[in-house]
């Protein structure tokens, strides 16, 4: 891999990061608590307000989990070690990097850990 692809990487995985620490921001309030009073809110109201909380929050997890991939890979472009597969040490197909910039195993060993 050469600089510029090194470069490229680099600017879609902190644009990936900035877009999803914006997300992050904005949903903050759909995973507050549930207000639980029955005269402002009828109970189907509000398990469906239960319901779009649980989803926020699940959310915010997987949000969580990309923008932690995102960090490692930054690190990674970093130390030097980017785009290479972090079981086998093989080189990941640059194909495969444009599709998720954050892989950090090749297809082969992916698909052994699934």
């Amino acid at each position: 891999m050469n600089k510029n692809d090194l470069q490229k990487f680099k600017q879609l995985l902190e644009t990936q990061r900035e877009e999803l620490m914006n997300c992050q921001q904005m949903a903050q309030s759909s995973t507050e608590t549930v207000e639980l009073d029955q005269a402002s809110v009828g109970r189907v109201s509000r398990m469906d307000a239960m319901q779009s909380q649980a989803m926020a929050v699940e959310t915010t997890r997987l949000r969580q989990q990309q923008l932690r991939k995102i960090s490692t890979a930054l690190a990674l472009i970093t130390s030097g070690d980017y785009g290479y597969c972090s079981v086998c040490d093989e080189e990941i197909n640059l194909k495969r990097l444009e599709i998720d910039p954050a892989s950090t195993m090749c297809v082969a060993c992916a698909s052994k850990q699934e």
